[in-house]
Order: C-alpha cells, then sequence, then structure tokens
C-alpha cells in the first residue's frame, strides 16, 4: 500500500479507482490509468475477488494500491473511474459524487447510461475494459513491462472467457495478441485466474442442484434458484457458472439471500446471445455484461427479485419501476408533541389516511386514523401525538419494488409506507399507489 502523505506532500491528487468484488479486468484497468494518467493513485474498494487478492499479496511491490482510509480526500481533483459508470457501485470513494470542482475520467466497456457525469468518457461495448485502455496506451507507445503485459492478459481472458463469452469482439483478440508479443506470463496467469471452489461452494452448489428447475420465458430456457447462505462464501459468481453449464439452461440466475446481512445478492450467467444478463442486473440497481452480471438488493425479497427478473426477460418495461417512481412527495409530517386534535385537522385538510411523525427529520412513529379509536375521551384530543402513534414502523427503500411494497403492506396491515433513503423519509407509498400500479394505471 502507498503512504500518501509522505510521498505526495500538499500537491492534488489524481486516484484511480474501480468497482466493489474488483476482478482482474477492474485491477488491471487501475493499473493502466496509472500509465496513462502519471502519479495516478490507485484506491481499491474494500472488497476484492479472491483470486484478485492472491495476486496483490504476492505483487503488492508492484502493483501498490491505497485504502479509501489513506486518502487525504481534500487533495483530490481527478477521479479516474474504471470498468464502472455508477456511483453505487464504487467503495467509499462514492463520497466525492458532489463535489463539484473534481474532474472525472471514465473508462467503462458496459453498454448503458449509469450516473456518473464525467468530464470525459470512453464508453464503449467491449469484451473487456482493459482493452479499450490498450488502444490509447498502443497508440501513444507507452511501454509496458512483462508482469504489467501478465496483469492486462489476465484482465482480458476472465471478462472475455478466454476469448469465448459472446461480448469478446475482434479487438479484444487483437489485445490479447499485442499483450502476448509483450511477454504476458500464461503461466502466471492462469495460476491465478482459477477462483476459489472449496467446501463452502460445493455445498451451495449441491443445495443449488438438490432444488433444480427450469423454466421458458420469451423462447429461453432459464433456472431460478433461491438459496439461504451464512457467513461469506467467495466465488459465488462461479458456482451459478457451474450450475447453469450442468442444468444446461440459456441463462441461470442465483438468488442467494444473506440473512445476517438482511440483503439479497443476485448472480446471473447467460450463454443465449439475446438475452442480456448485465441489462438485467443494471434494472436491479447491478450491472455486468451480456453474459454475466450481479446486483446486491437492500432488504429484498427473494420472490419479489424472482418476479422482476422474469417480467425484464419478458420485455416487461415496467418490472424496471421502482418505489421512487410512485411515492408522494413531499410528505406531510407531524411532530411528536403535536396534539391529536391537530393531527385530525391535518388528516381532513389533507384528505390522508395517515402521516409519518418525525422529530428532527427522523421518523419516529407512524399516526394514522385508525389510531384515534385509542381516544376514547374528549380531553384525550389535547394529548401529544407520541402517546397514541405506533412506533413499530414498516419502511421501504426507494430501489424497491411495487411487489415488495405490496408484500410488505398485505404481510403487516398497513396502508402506507415512509420511504427512507439515508436515514431520512425522502417520500411516501400507499395502498392506492401500488393498486395504481398493479391496474396498469400509471401516468405515462
Amino acid at each position: 500500500m502507498t503512504d500518501l502523505d509522505s510521498s505526495a506532500g500538499a500537491e492534488p491528487l489524481q486516484v484511480a479507482t474501480t468497482h466493489k468484488n474488483t476482478d482482474f479486468d477492474a485491477l488491471a484497468s487501475v493499473f493502466a490509468a496509472t500509465i496513462l494518467y502519471p502519479g495516478a493513485v490507485v484506491v481499491l474498494p474494500k472488497s476484492i475477488n479472491p483470486n484478485v487478492r492472491a495476486f496483490l499479496s504476492i505483487h503488492k511491490d508492484l502493483f501498490p494500491f491505497s485504502r479509501f482510509d489513506e486518502v487525504p480526500l481534500d487533495r483530490v481533483e481527478r477521479l479516474i473511474v474504471v470498468d464502472v459508470n455508477r456511483w453505487s457501485r464504487l467503495g467509499r470513494i462514492k463520497t466525492l459524487k458532489h463535489r463539484k470542482d473534481l474532474e472525472i475520467v471514465l473508462w467503462d466497456h458496459h453498454a448503458g447510461d449509469g450516473d456518473i457525469d464525467a468530464a470525459w468518457r470512453c464508453q464503449e461495448e467491449m469484451g473487456a475494459n482493459i482493452t479499450l485502455m490498450m488502444r490509447r496506451l498502443k497508440a501513444e507507445n507507452r511501454p509496458i513491462s512483462p508482469i504489467q503485459a501478465t496483469l492486462f492478459l489476465a484482465g482480458l481472458y476472465e471478462d472475455t472467457g478466454h476469448l469465448t463469452f459472446p461480448s469478446c469482439r475482434a479487438e479484444d483478440a487483437y489485445a490479447a495478441a499485442f499483450l502476448l508479443e509483450n511477454q504476458a506470463d500464461l503461466n502466471i496467469m492462469n495460476s491465478f485466474l482459477r477462483p476459489a471452489y472449496g467446501e463452502k461452494q460445493k455445498n451451495v452448489l449441491f443445495k443449488m442442484l438438490q432444488k433444480a428447475g427450469r423454466t421458458h420465458i420469451n423462447g429461453y430456457s432459464v433456472s431460478f434458484n433461491k438459496v439461504d447462505v451464512k457467513g461469506h462464501v467467495d466465488s459465488l459468481a462461479l458456482v451459478v457458472r457451474m450450475y447453469r453449464d450442468i442444468v444446461n439452461v440459456d441463462a441461470a440466475f442465483g438468488i442467494f439471500a444473506l440473512k445476517e446481512r438482511g440483503h439479497c445478492m443476485v448472480i446471473g450467467r447467460s450463454a443465449a446471445s439475446g438475452l442480456d444478463v448485465g441489462g438485467i442486473m443494471r434494472s436491479l440497481g447491478g450491472g455486468g455484461h451480456p453474459g454475466a452480471g450481479s446486483a446486491m438488493l437492500k432488504n429484498a425479497d427473494p420472490d419479489d427479485v424472482e418476479d422482476r427478473i422474469r417480467s425484464l426477460i419478458q420485455g416487461n418495461q415496467q418490472a424496471s419501476v421502482q418505489i421512487h417512481d410512485l411515492m408522494s412527495f413531499p410528505v406531510f409530517t407531524v411532530a411528536p408533541d403535536a396534539t391529536m386534535q391537530e393531527v385530525a385537522n391535518v388528516l381532513r385538510e389533507k384528505g390522508c389516511t395517515g402521516l409519518p411523525v418525525v422529530d428532527d427529520g427522523r421518523l419516529v412513529g407512524m399516526i394514522s386514523r385508525r389510531d384515534f379509536s385509542k381516544v376514547k375521551r374528549e380531553n384525550q384530543l389535547s394529548a401529544p401525538v407520541k402517546a397514541f402513534m405506533s412506533t413499530n414502523v414498516k419502511t421501504i427503500e426507494p430501489g424497491m419494488s411495487p411487489m415488495a411494497a405490496a408484500r410488505l403492506m398485505v404481510k403487516h396491515d398497513v396502508g402506507r409506507l415512509p420511504v427512507i433513503e439515508d436515514s431520512r423519509i425522502i417520500g411516501i407509498v400507499t395502498r392506492s399507489d401500488a393498486m395504481l400500479y398493479f391496474y396498469d394505471l400509471m401516468p405515462e
């Protein structure tokens, strides 16, 4: 790792970074950036693929990098983002998102618009991101050492399946030949391209095969498999790829419920050129390529995730509709010290059946018409709302689906869900909003 304070003084910094769960293509691309942008410091996310971590543990003197906590953010004037075009897929470096004086340079080989507003970008569909950067390195006659060529070829081979994935382009093959001409070592590369496959991975694959099934959607044979995962399991992407090969379907989706975190990790693999897994994952907030992709969904129900993927394969554009598309805002709220009479007046004036109770911007409860059944005497109308409000409030995040909202409402018998982002209430979705969606009454 690098010591930024001692090596860079007080000079402005340029940082090269990439997506979480860093793979070899991402690693190759950030270090290619240090050649194209001399002086750039590589900052890697906390989560790195196991085979990449093994490579770095041996080659850390040749490929130095820093962690987020080691970067003096106030000195960063240029951010070079590679192999990703969405802020949500970066590590903690995404806190620079709102810096107005930050110059952003982007290199990405994925299709689809992201939300990173770059001053300069090279975004073009290609088998591997490093291929795009090799184009510039060759054009500028930048020298490449044998170990750099080895890393770059590892990234290219990993993302193209050794030049066999449908996303592979002729330029990927030309770039591979160029790297071999520059003495890329196939022995070193192949030893690190083998992903970890041990007892944990075997157990997950066995669970998947025990309940393997297939269905036909829009002309494709597809298999969905939902598995509860305890603890940390590396190389789930390898498990899904092996599962797809064994079950012999056009596409397979592993939906892994991470019980301890309350999240779902979704990994897809496709061998059909017309079934774009990366596009499906982007609709879920993740990313990837036509043949491979993944997404991490917070507080997601595995059944809901499967429903959304099915709809996306069927070409149902509403499947990408999220709660932030349905919610109402701004939200009418009341303070916990407001009287029940004041709440009654607001409910009557606004024509709504319930209101969030907010204290200093924080959601502390919900008051609804139903709670007025607790008011037995007229003088209780002068009591504060906090004495009658419900405190066990069910909430939802803006990136969740209408189906997830409907399930929560049915399960907990509630008519409205506050929409929470960064611990703040940004909207509210009601039972009426959900019904308008499901009966296809949404405005164009």
